[in-house]
Protein backbone atom coordinates (compact mmCIF):
# COMPACT_ATOMS: atom_id res chain seq x y z
CA UNK A 1 0.00 0.00 0.00
CA UNK A 2 1.57 3.27 -1.10
CA UNK A 3 0.28 6.37 0.65
CA UNK A 4 2.87 8.74 -0.77
CA UNK A 5 1.16 11.88 -2.05
CA UNK A 6 3.27 13.71 -4.59
CA UNK A 7 2.59 17.06 -6.16
CA UNK A 8 3.12 17.35 -9.88
CA UNK A 9 5.25 20.13 -11.33
CA UNK A 10 4.83 23.23 -9.21
CA UNK A 11 3.62 26.02 -11.46
CA UNK A 12 3.54 29.75 -10.81
CA UNK A 13 0.12 29.79 -9.22
CA UNK A 14 -0.35 29.61 -5.48
CA UNK A 15 -0.67 25.95 -4.47
CA UNK A 16 -3.84 25.57 -2.39
CA UNK A 17 -3.93 23.48 0.80
CA UNK A 18 -0.27 22.67 0.59
CA UNK A 19 2.79 23.98 2.32
CA UNK A 20 5.07 25.43 -0.38
CA UNK A 21 8.62 25.79 0.85
CA UNK A 22 12.20 26.09 -0.30
CA UNK A 23 14.86 24.66 1.97
CA UNK A 24 18.44 25.92 1.76
CA UNK A 25 21.43 24.50 3.58
CA UNK A 26 24.24 26.77 4.72
CA UNK A 27 27.38 26.22 6.78
CA UNK A 28 27.33 27.60 10.35
CA UNK A 29 30.28 29.81 9.40
CA UNK A 30 27.92 31.76 7.09
CA UNK A 31 25.38 32.65 9.80
CA UNK A 32 26.93 36.03 10.57
CA UNK A 33 26.93 36.98 6.87
CA UNK A 34 23.28 35.91 6.54
CA UNK A 35 22.23 38.02 9.52
CA UNK A 36 23.97 41.03 7.97
CA UNK A 37 22.50 40.52 4.49
CA UNK A 38 20.31 43.51 3.50
CA UNK A 39 17.34 41.31 2.52
CA UNK A 40 17.46 39.42 5.82
CA UNK A 41 17.84 42.62 7.86
CA UNK A 42 14.97 44.31 5.99
CA UNK A 43 12.59 41.38 6.56
CA UNK A 44 10.27 42.01 9.49
CA UNK A 45 11.18 40.01 12.60
CA UNK A 46 8.16 37.92 13.61
CA UNK A 47 9.68 36.01 16.48
CA UNK A 48 12.46 33.91 17.89
CA UNK A 49 11.94 30.71 19.85
CA UNK A 50 13.35 27.38 20.94
CA UNK A 51 11.67 24.47 19.17
CA UNK A 52 11.72 20.82 20.21
CA UNK A 53 10.13 18.08 18.12
CA UNK A 54 9.66 14.36 18.62
CA UNK A 55 8.97 12.20 15.58
CA UNK A 56 6.92 9.02 15.91
CA UNK A 57 6.73 5.83 13.89
CA UNK A 58 6.10 2.13 14.36
CA UNK A 59 9.04 -0.16 15.28
CA UNK A 60 9.23 -1.31 11.64
CA UNK A 61 9.02 2.27 10.29
CA UNK A 62 5.65 1.78 8.60
CA UNK A 63 5.03 5.54 8.36
CA UNK A 64 8.40 6.17 6.79
CA UNK A 65 7.76 3.43 4.23
CA UNK A 66 4.57 5.20 3.17
CA UNK A 67 6.09 8.69 2.95
CA UNK A 68 4.41 9.99 6.12
CA UNK A 69 6.03 11.99 8.93
CA UNK A 70 4.28 12.40 12.29
CA UNK A 71 5.67 14.76 14.91
CA UNK A 72 4.84 16.53 18.14
CA UNK A 73 6.42 19.97 18.32
CA UNK A 74 6.74 22.31 21.27
CA UNK A 75 7.40 26.00 20.65
CA UNK A 76 7.29 27.89 23.93
CA UNK A 77 4.36 26.45 25.89
CA UNK A 78 2.40 25.35 22.81
CA UNK A 79 2.33 21.73 21.60
CA UNK A 80 1.29 20.96 18.02
CA UNK A 81 0.65 17.64 16.26
CA UNK A 82 1.67 17.64 12.59
CA UNK A 83 1.24 15.06 9.84
CA UNK A 84 3.20 15.59 6.62
CA UNK A 85 3.26 13.54 3.44
CA UNK A 86 6.11 13.25 0.98
CA UNK A 87 6.19 15.38 -2.12
CA UNK A 88 8.35 15.68 -5.19
CA UNK A 89 10.99 18.30 -4.44
CA UNK A 90 13.12 20.01 -7.07
CA UNK A 91 15.91 22.44 -6.37
CA UNK A 92 14.77 22.43 -2.74
CA UNK A 93 11.29 23.65 -3.77
CA UNK A 94 8.51 21.41 -2.48
CA UNK A 95 4.74 21.44 -2.05
CA UNK A 96 3.55 18.85 0.42
CA UNK A 97 0.23 18.01 2.12
CA UNK A 98 0.30 18.97 5.80
CA UNK A 99 -2.22 18.74 8.63
CA UNK A 100 -1.51 20.58 11.88
CA UNK A 101 -3.59 20.83 15.05
CA UNK A 102 -3.12 21.47 18.78
CA UNK A 103 -1.96 18.45 20.81
CA UNK A 104 -4.63 17.28 23.23
CA UNK A 105 -2.61 14.72 25.14
CA UNK A 106 -3.20 11.89 22.67
CA UNK A 107 -2.94 11.39 18.91
CA UNK A 108 -6.01 12.59 17.04
CA UNK A 109 -6.15 12.12 13.26
CA UNK A 110 -9.68 13.43 12.64
CA UNK A 111 -8.26 16.57 11.02
CA UNK A 112 -6.37 14.60 8.34
CA UNK A 113 -8.54 15.17 5.29
CA UNK A 114 -6.98 12.47 3.11
CA UNK A 115 -8.99 9.35 3.94
CA UNK A 116 -6.21 6.90 3.05
CA UNK A 117 -3.67 8.66 5.25
CA UNK A 118 -6.15 9.03 8.11
CA UNK A 119 -7.15 5.35 7.99
CA UNK A 120 -3.53 4.26 7.90
CA UNK A 121 -2.58 6.41 10.90
CA UNK A 122 -5.56 5.29 12.97
CA UNK A 123 -4.75 1.66 12.18
CA UNK A 124 -1.17 2.08 13.42
CA UNK A 125 -1.83 4.43 16.35
CA UNK A 126 -1.35 1.74 19.02
CA UNK A 127 2.15 0.93 17.72
CA UNK A 128 3.50 4.48 17.55
CA UNK A 129 6.71 5.15 19.45
CA UNK A 130 9.30 8.00 19.50
CA UNK A 131 12.12 7.44 16.99
CA UNK A 132 14.17 10.67 17.00
CA UNK A 133 14.15 14.31 18.09
CA UNK A 134 15.10 17.72 16.76
CA UNK A 135 16.13 20.65 18.94
CA UNK A 136 16.81 24.00 17.38
CA UNK A 137 16.45 27.73 17.69
CA UNK A 138 14.17 29.32 15.08
CA UNK A 139 14.26 32.92 14.01
CA UNK A 140 11.30 33.89 11.80
CA UNK A 141 11.08 36.93 9.55
CA UNK A 142 8.68 38.10 6.83
CA UNK A 143 9.81 39.33 3.43
CA UNK A 144 7.21 41.24 1.39
CA UNK A 145 7.65 42.45 -2.18
CA UNK A 146 5.29 43.01 -5.15
CA UNK A 147 2.37 41.20 -3.51
CA UNK A 148 4.44 38.21 -2.46
CA UNK A 149 4.80 37.40 1.23
CA UNK A 150 7.47 34.93 2.28
CA UNK A 151 8.47 33.70 5.71
CA UNK A 152 12.19 33.21 6.32
CA UNK A 153 12.86 30.67 9.06
CA UNK A 154 16.46 30.25 10.19
CA UNK A 155 16.93 27.02 12.14
CA UNK A 156 20.13 26.22 14.04
CA UNK A 157 20.46 23.24 16.35
CA UNK A 158 20.74 19.47 16.06
CA UNK A 159 18.97 16.22 15.22
CA UNK A 160 19.22 13.47 17.86
CA UNK A 161 18.64 9.72 17.60
CA UNK A 162 19.81 7.88 20.69
CA UNK A 163 23.50 8.69 21.10
CA UNK A 164 23.80 9.95 17.52
CA UNK A 165 23.72 13.65 16.73
CA UNK A 166 23.82 15.70 13.55
CA UNK A 167 24.12 19.50 13.38
CA UNK A 168 21.26 21.44 11.84
CA UNK A 169 21.73 24.76 10.05
CA UNK A 170 19.21 25.68 7.37
CA UNK A 171 17.19 28.55 6.00
CA UNK A 172 13.64 27.70 5.02
CA UNK A 173 11.57 29.99 2.83
CA UNK A 174 7.83 29.38 3.09
CA UNK A 175 5.20 30.94 0.83
CA UNK A 176 2.39 32.82 2.57
CA UNK A 177 1.20 34.70 -0.52
CA UNK A 178 2.37 34.79 -4.12
CA UNK A 179 3.82 32.17 -6.46
CA UNK A 180 6.50 29.51 -5.96
CA UNK A 181 8.81 31.39 -8.33
CA UNK A 182 8.88 34.19 -5.74
CA UNK A 183 10.63 31.80 -3.34
CA UNK A 184 13.19 30.96 -6.00
CA UNK A 185 13.87 34.61 -6.82
CA UNK A 186 14.46 35.47 -3.17
CA UNK A 187 16.77 32.47 -2.77
CA UNK A 188 18.69 33.46 -5.90
CA UNK A 189 19.19 36.98 -4.54
CA UNK A 190 20.45 35.66 -1.21
CA UNK A 191 22.76 33.13 -2.88
CA UNK A 192 24.69 35.84 -4.72
CA UNK A 193 26.55 36.63 -1.49
CA UNK A 194 25.87 33.52 0.63
CA UNK A 195 26.94 29.85 0.30
CA UNK A 196 23.43 28.43 -0.01
CA UNK A 197 22.50 25.12 -1.62
CA UNK A 198 18.93 23.91 -2.30
CA UNK A 199 18.41 20.95 0.00
CA UNK A 200 15.58 18.48 -0.61
CA UNK A 201 16.20 16.59 2.63
CA UNK A 202 13.56 17.23 5.28
CA UNK A 203 14.40 17.14 8.97
CA UNK A 204 12.39 13.91 9.10
CA UNK A 205 14.46 12.29 6.34
CA UNK A 206 17.68 13.26 8.09
CA UNK A 207 16.37 11.96 11.41
CA UNK A 208 15.37 8.62 9.91
CA UNK A 209 18.79 8.23 8.34
CA UNK A 210 20.40 8.99 11.70
CA UNK A 211 18.34 6.43 13.60
CA UNK A 212 18.61 3.71 10.96
CA UNK A 213 15.15 4.05 9.46
CA UNK A 214 16.66 4.68 6.05
CA UNK A 215 19.83 3.52 4.33
CA UNK A 216 22.73 5.88 5.01
CA UNK A 217 22.94 7.81 1.79
CA UNK A 218 20.78 6.99 -1.21
CA UNK A 219 23.67 6.45 -3.57
CA UNK A 220 24.13 8.12 -6.95
CA UNK A 221 20.87 9.40 -8.47
CA UNK A 222 20.03 8.03 -11.89
CA UNK A 223 17.65 9.40 -14.50
CA UNK A 224 13.99 9.20 -13.57
CA UNK A 225 11.43 7.75 -15.94
CA UNK A 226 9.62 10.52 -17.82
CA UNK A 227 6.10 11.28 -16.61
CA UNK A 228 4.63 13.72 -19.11
CA UNK A 229 1.12 13.47 -20.57
CA UNK A 230 -0.51 14.22 -23.91
CA UNK A 231 -2.72 16.96 -22.47
CA UNK A 232 0.22 19.04 -21.30
CA UNK A 233 1.43 22.02 -23.27
CA UNK A 234 4.93 21.73 -24.71
CA UNK A 235 6.32 24.24 -22.19
CA UNK A 236 4.64 22.49 -19.26
CA UNK A 237 6.07 19.15 -20.43
CA UNK A 238 9.50 20.73 -20.84
CA UNK A 239 9.32 22.16 -17.34
CA UNK A 240 8.40 18.81 -15.83
CA UNK A 241 11.19 16.98 -17.67
CA UNK A 242 13.70 19.70 -16.81
CA UNK A 243 12.85 19.41 -13.13
CA UNK A 244 13.57 15.69 -13.34
CA UNK A 245 17.03 16.48 -14.75
CA UNK A 246 17.58 19.09 -12.03
CA UNK A 247 16.81 16.51 -9.35
CA UNK A 248 19.49 14.22 -10.79
CA UNK A 249 21.99 17.08 -10.99
CA UNK A 250 21.24 18.34 -7.49
CA UNK A 251 21.30 14.94 -5.78
CA UNK A 252 24.64 13.96 -7.31
CA UNK A 253 26.31 17.25 -6.42
CA UNK A 254 25.18 16.70 -2.84
CA UNK A 255 26.27 13.06 -2.89
CA UNK A 256 29.70 13.83 -4.33
CA UNK A 257 30.42 16.58 -1.80
CA UNK A 258 28.35 15.72 1.26
CA UNK A 259 27.76 11.96 1.20
CA UNK A 260 26.75 11.25 4.82
CA UNK A 261 28.51 7.89 4.69
CA UNK A 262 31.89 9.63 4.58
CA UNK A 263 33.59 13.01 4.47
CA UNK A 264 33.96 13.60 0.74
CA UNK A 265 34.90 17.27 0.97
CA UNK A 266 38.44 17.61 -0.44
CA UNK A 267 39.07 20.72 1.66
CA UNK A 268 38.43 18.89 4.95
CA UNK A 269 39.53 15.40 3.92
CA UNK A 270 42.44 15.17 1.45
CA UNK A 271 41.88 11.41 1.18
CA UNK A 272 38.24 11.83 0.14
CA UNK A 273 37.24 9.17 -2.38
CA UNK A 274 33.51 9.32 -3.13
CA UNK A 275 31.79 6.85 -5.39
CA UNK A 276 32.86 7.93 -8.93
CA UNK A 277 29.32 7.19 -10.08
CA UNK A 278 28.22 10.48 -8.46
CA UNK A 279 30.35 12.42 -10.94
CA UNK A 280 29.21 10.25 -13.84
CA UNK A 281 25.50 10.59 -13.01
CA UNK A 282 25.94 14.32 -12.44
CA UNK A 283 27.33 14.63 -15.96
CA UNK A 284 24.48 12.48 -17.28
CA UNK A 285 21.96 14.81 -15.62
CA UNK A 286 23.56 17.88 -17.17
CA UNK A 287 23.81 16.17 -20.58
CA UNK A 288 20.14 15.17 -20.44
CA UNK A 289 19.17 18.72 -19.57
CA UNK A 290 21.13 20.10 -22.53
CA UNK A 291 19.56 17.48 -24.81
CA UNK A 292 16.14 18.49 -23.50
CA UNK A 293 16.84 22.14 -24.32
CA UNK A 294 17.67 21.11 -27.87
CA UNK A 295 14.60 18.89 -28.19
CA UNK A 296 12.17 21.62 -27.08
CA UNK A 297 14.04 24.55 -28.65
CA UNK A 298 11.19 25.56 -31.04
CA UNK A 299 8.87 26.40 -28.11
CA UNK A 300 11.49 28.06 -25.89
CA UNK A 301 12.94 31.58 -26.07
CA UNK A 302 16.16 31.53 -28.11
CA UNK A 303 18.11 33.39 -25.45
CA UNK A 304 17.01 30.92 -22.75
CA UNK A 305 18.13 27.95 -24.84
CA UNK A 306 21.45 29.49 -25.87
CA UNK A 307 22.39 30.72 -22.40
CA UNK A 308 21.57 27.50 -20.61
CA UNK A 309 23.10 25.14 -23.15
CA UNK A 310 26.33 27.12 -22.74
CA UNK A 311 26.23 27.39 -18.93
CA UNK A 312 25.33 23.74 -18.40
CA UNK A 313 28.00 22.65 -20.87
CA UNK A 314 30.63 24.72 -19.08
CA UNK A 315 29.54 23.19 -15.78
CA UNK A 316 29.95 19.63 -17.07
CA UNK A 317 33.15 20.14 -19.03
CA UNK A 318 35.55 20.30 -16.07
CA UNK A 319 34.27 16.94 -14.83
CA UNK A 320 35.23 15.09 -18.03
CA UNK A 321 38.81 14.18 -17.08
CA UNK A 322 37.72 12.32 -13.96
CA UNK A 323 35.18 10.27 -15.88
CA UNK A 324 37.62 9.54 -18.72
CA UNK A 325 40.18 8.13 -16.29
CA UNK A 326 37.56 6.08 -14.45
CA UNK A 327 36.60 4.44 -17.75
CA UNK A 328 40.23 4.01 -18.80
CA UNK A 329 41.05 2.19 -15.55
CA UNK A 330 37.89 0.11 -15.17
CA UNK A 331 36.79 -0.62 -18.74
CA UNK A 332 39.93 -0.38 -20.90
CA UNK A 333 42.89 -1.43 -18.74
CA UNK A 334 41.14 -3.91 -16.41
CA UNK A 335 40.22 -6.54 -19.07
CA UNK A 336 43.79 -6.46 -20.43
CA UNK A 337 45.19 -7.06 -16.95
CA UNK A 338 42.74 -9.91 -16.44
CA UNK A 339 43.82 -11.50 -19.73
CA UNK A 340 47.57 -11.02 -19.22
CA UNK A 341 47.70 -11.91 -15.54
CA UNK A 342 48.24 -9.91 -12.37
CA UNK A 343 52.00 -10.55 -12.47
CA UNK A 344 52.55 -8.48 -15.64
CA UNK A 345 54.89 -5.83 -14.24
CA UNK A 346 54.45 -3.25 -16.99
CA UNK A 347 50.66 -3.30 -16.73
CA UNK A 348 50.89 -3.13 -12.94
CA UNK A 349 53.06 -0.01 -13.14
CA UNK A 350 50.74 1.52 -15.74
CA UNK A 351 47.77 0.77 -13.49
CA UNK A 352 49.49 2.50 -10.56
CA UNK A 353 50.23 5.57 -12.70
CA UNK A 354 46.63 5.69 -13.92
CA UNK A 355 45.29 5.38 -10.36
CA UNK A 356 47.43 8.35 -9.35
CA UNK A 357 46.11 10.37 -12.29
CA UNK A 358 42.57 9.25 -11.53
CA UNK A 359 42.85 10.35 -7.90
CA UNK A 360 44.14 13.77 -8.92
CA UNK A 361 41.34 14.18 -11.49
CA UNK A 362 38.71 13.26 -8.91
CA UNK A 363 40.04 15.80 -6.44
CA UNK A 364 40.06 18.45 -9.17
CA UNK A 365 36.46 17.58 -10.04
CA UNK A 366 35.42 17.84 -6.39
CA UNK A 367 37.11 21.22 -6.06
CA UNK A 368 35.22 22.42 -9.12
CA UNK A 369 31.99 21.24 -7.53
CA UNK A 370 31.92 24.11 -5.08
CA UNK A 371 28.61 23.71 -3.26
CA UNK A 372 27.84 27.44 -3.23
CA UNK A 373 28.60 27.85 -6.96
CA UNK A 374 26.45 24.85 -7.83
CA UNK A 375 23.68 26.24 -5.62
CA UNK A 376 23.74 29.58 -7.43
CA UNK A 377 23.60 27.86 -10.81
CA UNK A 378 20.76 25.56 -9.75
CA UNK A 379 18.70 28.45 -8.38
CA UNK A 380 19.35 30.61 -11.44
CA UNK A 381 18.17 27.82 -13.73
CA UNK A 382 15.07 27.17 -11.61
CA UNK A 383 14.14 30.87 -11.68
CA UNK A 384 14.57 30.96 -15.46
CA UNK A 385 12.61 27.72 -15.83
CA UNK A 386 9.66 28.92 -13.76
CA UNK A 387 9.63 32.27 -15.56
CA UNK A 388 9.12 30.75 -19.02
CA UNK A 389 6.05 31.99 -20.89
CA UNK A 390 3.53 29.42 -22.10
CA UNK A 391 1.81 31.30 -24.91
CA UNK A 392 0.23 28.38 -26.81
CA UNK A 393 -1.26 27.13 -23.55
CA UNK A 394 -4.23 25.12 -24.75
CA UNK A 395 -3.54 24.29 -28.39
CA UNK A 396 -4.71 20.70 -28.66
CA UNK A 397 -2.15 18.17 -29.85
CA UNK A 398 0.72 20.67 -29.80
CA UNK A 399 2.95 18.43 -27.67
CA UNK A 400 2.47 15.29 -29.78
CA UNK A 401 3.11 17.23 -33.00
CA UNK A 402 6.25 18.82 -31.59
CA UNK A 403 7.59 15.48 -30.37
CA UNK A 404 7.08 13.83 -33.77
CA UNK A 405 8.86 16.67 -35.60
CA UNK A 406 11.79 16.79 -33.19
CA UNK A 407 12.32 13.03 -33.08
CA UNK A 408 12.21 12.93 -36.88
CA UNK A 409 14.92 15.58 -36.89
CA UNK A 410 17.04 13.62 -34.41
CA UNK A 411 16.66 10.46 -36.52
CA UNK A 412 17.72 12.40 -39.62
CA UNK A 413 20.90 13.48 -37.83
CA UNK A 414 21.67 9.82 -37.12
CA UNK A 415 21.20 9.02 -40.82
CA UNK A 416 23.49 11.89 -41.83
CA UNK A 417 26.21 10.90 -39.35
CA UNK A 418 25.97 7.26 -40.40
CA UNK A 419 26.62 8.24 -44.00
CA UNK A 420 29.71 10.20 -42.92
CA UNK A 421 31.08 7.39 -40.71
CA UNK A 422 31.29 4.57 -43.27
CA UNK A 423 35.10 4.63 -43.40
CA UNK A 424 35.42 4.17 -39.64
CA UNK A 425 37.11 7.49 -38.90
CA UNK A 426 37.11 7.88 -35.06
CA UNK A 427 35.97 11.51 -35.13
CA UNK A 428 33.03 10.69 -37.41
CA UNK A 429 32.11 7.62 -35.39
CA UNK A 430 32.09 9.88 -32.33
CA UNK A 431 29.67 12.27 -34.07
CA UNK A 432 27.45 9.29 -34.90
CA UNK A 433 27.58 8.27 -31.22
CA UNK A 434 26.48 11.76 -30.13
CA UNK A 435 23.61 11.74 -32.65
CA UNK A 436 22.45 8.34 -31.34
CA UNK A 437 22.66 9.60 -27.78
CA UNK A 438 20.53 12.64 -28.65
CA UNK A 439 17.94 10.35 -30.23
CA UNK A 440 18.02 8.07 -27.18
CA UNK A 441 17.47 10.95 -24.76
CA UNK A 442 14.64 12.30 -26.90
CA UNK A 443 12.96 8.90 -26.98
CA UNK A 444 13.35 8.50 -23.22
CA UNK A 445 11.80 11.92 -22.62
CA UNK A 446 8.85 11.30 -24.93
CA UNK A 447 8.23 7.62 -24.18
CA UNK A 448 5.00 8.23 -22.17
CA UNK A 449 3.40 9.65 -25.33
CA UNK A 450 4.21 6.58 -27.45
CA UNK A 451 3.29 2.90 -27.57
CA UNK A 452 5.42 1.14 -24.98
CA UNK A 453 6.15 -2.04 -26.96
CA UNK A 454 7.19 -0.06 -30.03
CA UNK A 455 9.50 2.09 -27.91
CA UNK A 456 11.11 -0.96 -26.28
CA UNK A 457 11.74 -2.63 -29.65
CA UNK A 458 13.31 0.50 -31.09
CA UNK A 459 15.41 1.09 -27.98
CA UNK A 460 16.75 -2.46 -28.14
CA UNK A 461 18.42 -1.73 -31.48
CA UNK A 462 19.45 1.79 -30.50
CA UNK A 463 21.16 0.54 -27.33
CA UNK A 464 23.17 -1.97 -29.39
CA UNK A 465 24.48 0.88 -31.52
CA UNK A 466 25.25 3.03 -28.49
CA UNK A 467 27.09 0.27 -26.64
CA UNK A 468 29.34 -0.54 -29.57
CA UNK A 469 30.07 3.10 -30.34
CA UNK A 470 30.63 3.77 -26.65
CA UNK A 471 33.30 1.08 -26.53
CA UNK A 472 35.04 2.55 -29.57
CA UNK A 473 34.97 5.98 -27.95
CA UNK A 474 36.42 4.63 -24.69
CA UNK A 475 39.35 3.06 -26.53
CA UNK A 476 39.91 6.22 -28.58
CA UNK A 477 40.01 8.33 -25.40
CA UNK A 478 42.53 5.85 -23.98
CA UNK A 479 44.61 6.24 -27.14
CA UNK A 480 44.70 10.00 -26.55
CA UNK A 481 45.37 9.90 -22.79
CA UNK A 482 47.80 7.01 -22.35
CA UNK A 483 50.86 8.75 -23.88
CA UNK A 484 50.66 11.54 -21.29
CA UNK A 485 50.42 8.99 -18.47
CA UNK A 486 53.30 6.88 -19.82
CA UNK A 487 55.53 9.88 -20.42
CA UNK A 488 59.13 9.00 -21.32
CA UNK A 489 59.18 5.74 -19.33
CA UNK A 490 59.77 2.90 -21.86
CA UNK A 491 58.10 0.24 -19.69
CA UNK A 492 54.94 2.35 -19.34
CA UNK A 493 54.92 3.19 -23.06
CA UNK A 494 55.19 -0.53 -23.90
CA UNK A 495 52.35 -1.35 -21.51
CA UNK A 496 50.20 1.39 -23.06
CA UNK A 497 50.88 -0.02 -26.54
CA UNK A 498 49.95 -3.49 -25.29
CA UNK A 499 46.62 -2.20 -23.99
CA UNK A 500 45.74 -0.54 -27.29
CA UNK A 501 46.89 -3.51 -29.38
CA UNK A 502 44.80 -5.87 -27.24
CA UNK A 503 41.65 -3.85 -28.00
CA UNK A 504 42.32 -3.40 -31.74
CA UNK A 505 40.60 -6.59 -33.04
CA UNK A 506 37.54 -5.94 -30.90
CA UNK A 507 37.39 -2.34 -32.12
CA UNK A 508 37.29 -3.52 -35.74
CA UNK A 509 34.55 -6.01 -35.00
CA UNK A 510 32.42 -3.62 -32.96
CA UNK A 511 32.90 -0.80 -35.43
CA UNK A 512 31.44 -2.92 -38.23
CA UNK A 513 28.69 -4.12 -35.90
CA UNK A 514 27.78 -0.56 -34.91
CA UNK A 515 27.39 0.52 -38.54
CA UNK A 516 25.33 -2.57 -39.29
CA UNK A 517 23.07 -1.99 -36.26
CA UNK A 518 22.66 1.68 -37.15
CA UNK A 519 21.47 0.76 -40.65
CA UNK A 520 18.99 -1.68 -39.12
CA UNK A 521 17.77 1.05 -36.78
CA UNK A 522 17.08 3.41 -39.66
CA UNK A 523 15.26 0.65 -41.53
CA UNK A 524 12.78 0.27 -38.67
CA UNK A 525 9.58 2.31 -38.49
CA UNK A 526 10.18 4.57 -35.47
CA UNK A 527 7.58 4.44 -32.67
CA UNK A 528 6.48 8.07 -33.12
CA UNK A 529 5.43 7.28 -36.71
CA UNK A 530 3.27 4.29 -35.79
Amino acid sequence: MNLEIQSRTIDNRKVDNREVELKLSLPPTALAALRQHPLFVAAMLLGSEAVESTYYDTPDFALRSCGIALRLRRAGDIWQQTVKCAATSTGGLAARPEWEQPWGGHFDFCGVTDARVRTFLVGNAARLTPVFNTRFHRETRCHSVDGARIRLMLDTGEILAGERREPLCELELELDAGAPVDLLRLAEQLAVALPLFPDDRSKAARGYRLCGGAISGRGPARAEAAAIGRKQTPVAAFRELAESCVRQWQANVWGALCDPASDTNPDTNPDANPDPEYIHQLRVGLRRLRALLRLFAPVLPETFTAIWRRRLGDNARTLGAARDLDVLCDAVLAPVQAACGADHEGLARLSAALETARGAARMEALRHLDLAAQGRLLLAFMVALHSLPDADARRRGALAALVARRLDRARSRVAKRLGEAQQGDPARLHRLRIACKQLRYGLDFCAPLLRRKAVMRYLKTLVKVQNKLGYLHDVEVARQRLPAVAGDVPELAAAAALVLDWHTPCCRKRGKGALRNAKALLAETPPWQR
